[in-house]
């Protein structure tokens, strides 16, 4: 026993009257298995209590980031304080130096700050689908300081939180699963009104990935410079592959205009020539 005391007591640095012992570096590493460990068990119990109770699996892993945050900050004090650093000192002594850092970092401090504002409000949340700068990005994780997603050419995205904070975000999926959506096609003059109509109704609802098929709409949008101006609109769940299903309902309307001989015209443009005689007398 006296043996291990002296391990302990052994003193690996010495800066003045400043000691790093043994037994301070095992209590560090005990505090960090803690920590550690704490945080493994109370992932399980909050994911476990998502799968129990249908909890949104998004504001789930919020409030676990944000109780991991709070448990690690805990936890480097503790760290600090068993090496014998005073957290009133050190944030005395280096107040000058931590001003000129502030400066130096403060969109990192901006972005910290925004991923804190996105985990405690939960606007947006894992899963989902958000129109940043014109890209679509599916949201796969939120961090302290960036978030990272992934966009539909299956691109992994980091995107800073102060971002989504302080841009024009659009989130698709925050109201409801299912979004509506639009395609437009244009047919020659002197077709079927009542025909083109009904077609791109069944277009739309002859694809699987369409829901709602009883409030599937189909307008006559206007009369165009070169053609019949008709909008089909219909409800999807595919928020994120939707650009593919457009693809395949615009390939059944092409189709069935085949079938039906209905022509989707050229845009056409009339050009006068005028020519002016001059009688030289």
């Amino acid at each position: 026993m006296e043996i291990i005391n002296k391990f302990l007591d052994l003193v690996l640095l010495s800066v003045g009257e400043y000691k790093i012992r043994v037994y301070s570096i095992a209590i560090v590493i005990i505090i960090f298995l803690g920590t550690k460990l704490l945080l493994w068990l109370i992932k399980k119990m909050l994911f476990r209590r998502h799968k129990f109770h249908n909890l949104d699996i998004g504001s789930t892993y919020a409030l676990f980031q944000i109780i991991k945050y709070v448990i690690w900050v805990i936890a480097i004090g503790f760290f600090l304080d068993t090496l014998g650093i005073k957290l009133t000192v050190l944030i005395a002594g280096s107040a000058a130096l931590l001003v000129g850092v502030g400066l130096g970092l403060q969109q990192t401090f901006n972005d910290i700050v925004s991923g804190i504002i996105l985990l405690s409000e939960r606007s947006i949340k894992i899963d989902d689908i958000l129109e940043i700068d014109g890209d679509i990005v599916k949201i796969q994780e939120i961090g302290l300081r960036t978030s990272m997603g992934l966009n539909r050419d299956e691109i992994s995205i980091i995107i800073p939180n102060s971002l989504i904070t302080t841009n024009k975000v659009i989130n698709w999926s925050h109201q409801s699963k299912q979004t509506r959506f639009k395609i437009n096609v244009g047919v020659a003059y002197g077709s079927n009104v009542d025909l083109v109509m009904k077609i791109l109704k069944e277009s739309a609802l002859e694809h699987s990935e369409v829901v709602d098929k009883t409030i599937v709409d189909v307008r006559f949008l206007d009369f165009g410079n070169s053609s019949l101006d008709f909008q089909v609109l219909f409800y999807s769940e595919n928020i994120f592959r939707i650009e593919r299903v457009k693809s395949e309902i615009r390939i059944i309307i092409n189709r069935k205009f085949n079938e039906n001989k209905i022509t989707v015209p050229f845009p056409q443009m009339d050009l006068h020539i005028k020519s002016e005689t001059s009688e030289i007398s």
